[in-house]
């Protein structure tokens, strides 16, 4: 993380007696769309994240500079001084939520950069939040637990920049434990540390470079075909569902729907076997479970893409374990669990077809299983 550039930019733009914070990026290895269906997800943090130098400034208003994008952005506390930069709202969002739960907080002076790749899946909006819901919980001694801060991340999203996720990414930002991947029932919110440690295997992202713009919101579309199956099915969310109900409504719900239920409820079922195999230190069951997540993805919930279809294709060719896309979709990279041996191989031909194909390389980042939000 860029933590010497981070505090030389704040000395120069606002002085000494800045305090440093990070918060990581994620991987989620299988568990993906079934956060806001009230299912299981199974992240775990990364080596690659957002760190912030912050400093109380004694006034109400907060000066904050985004160092890889050159801005900075000056805002007030209150809801209708909502900044106009984007990445702007998500601090400012921060903010306001919590002032929403009692936070007595003040303005302050910040500089903040990450290494999450944009664009991979990886959550960096997830990390950013956290980073702020952290630190001014720190700085200002609001005795806020660490669920509520990740509670004030996913509320921000909502409320100040207009995407209706699922609490997973925060959670895996804030809750993050070196060499654990962590299952969360997002129900409940009950949590289990499961041991990452697959030897002879390495995890591996390819990032297609790729982010496919898309006409309305996909994301909040998907989103409201799974209510509306859940309402059918008299439940409030399609977790706990079988396919035999979902079969047994058919006639009173879209082809659409009835697809995009049925990933769900697949992928609810293979996030369990996962759980199962991992504790059994079988990782070839993990790699199919994963295989069978991405093309239900694709075909079912329809928020893959050709690059990243092409990517999973070339590599069960190469005889990797498991590989699925990672994140929203749309676009962004696959997540891949490959043998030690086929690695060298799988990476080179990986980057020489999809070159062919599409003109540029995928960026390759391999997977170190970190720590969640602290202060540095």
């Amino acid at each position: 993380m860029n933590i010497q550039p981070v505090s030389e930019k704040f000395g120069e733009l606002y002085g000494p007696g800045a305090e440093l914070f990070a918060s990581p990026g994620r991987i989620n290895l299988i568990g993906e769309h079934t956060d806001y269906n009230g299912g299981f997800v199974f992240p775990g943090a990364v080596d690659k994240g957002i760190v912030a130098a912050i400093r109380p400034n004694g006034t109400d208003r907060v000066r904050a500079h985004a160092l890889d994008l050159g801005e900075t952005a000056e805002f007030g506390l209150r809801e209708e001084d909502k900044p106009a930069q984007p990445w702007a709202r998500y601090i400012f969002g921060v903010c306001r939520e919590m002032q929403k739960r009692g936070a007595a907080i003040g303005g302050f002076d910040t500089v903040f950069s990450g290494d999450v790749p944009l664009g991979a899946g990886m959550s960096s909006s997830a990390a950013l939040e956290s980073t702020y819901a952290f630190a001014l919980n720190e700085l200002y001694a609001c005795g806020i637990d660490k669920f509520e801060l990740a509670r004030i991340g996913q509320a921000t999203e909502h409320n100040y920049c207009g995407v209706n996720c699922g609490i997973m990414d925060q959670f895996a930002s804030v809750f993050g434990r070196k060499g654990c991947l962590m299952r969360l029932d997002c129900r409940s919110m009950e949590f289990e540390y499961f041991p990452f440690d697959p030897k002879g295997y390495r995890l591996v992202l390819v990032d297609s470079r790729v982010k496919h713009e898309l006409v309305g919101s996909p994301y909040n579309d998907r989103r409201a075909s799974c209510e509306r199956v859940a309402k059918v099915l008299g439940q409030e969310f399609l977790r706990g569902a079988t396919m035999e109900q979902l079969d047994a409504v058919r006639d009173r719900i879209s082809d659409e729907d009835y697809r995009r239920a049925r990933y769900v409820i697949g992928e609810e079922r293979r996030v369990l076997d996962v759980c199962e195999a991992l504790q059994q230190g079988d990782y070839e069951t993990v790699g199919r479970r994963m295989f069978e997540t991405h093309w239900g993805m694709s075909r079912d919930y329809e928020v893959s893409c050709e690059e990243l279809d092409f990517l999973a294709a070339v590599a069960e060719e190469c005889g990797v374990t498991g590989a699925r896309i990672m994140g929203g979709g749309f676009g962004g990279c696959t997540i891949n669990l490959v043998r030690d041996e086929r690695y060298d191989s799988f990476i080179a031909e990986a980057k020489r077809r999809f070159n062919e194909k599409y003109g540029h390389e995928p960026q390759v980042y391999d997977v170190v299983i970190s720590d969640g939000s602290r202060r540095l």
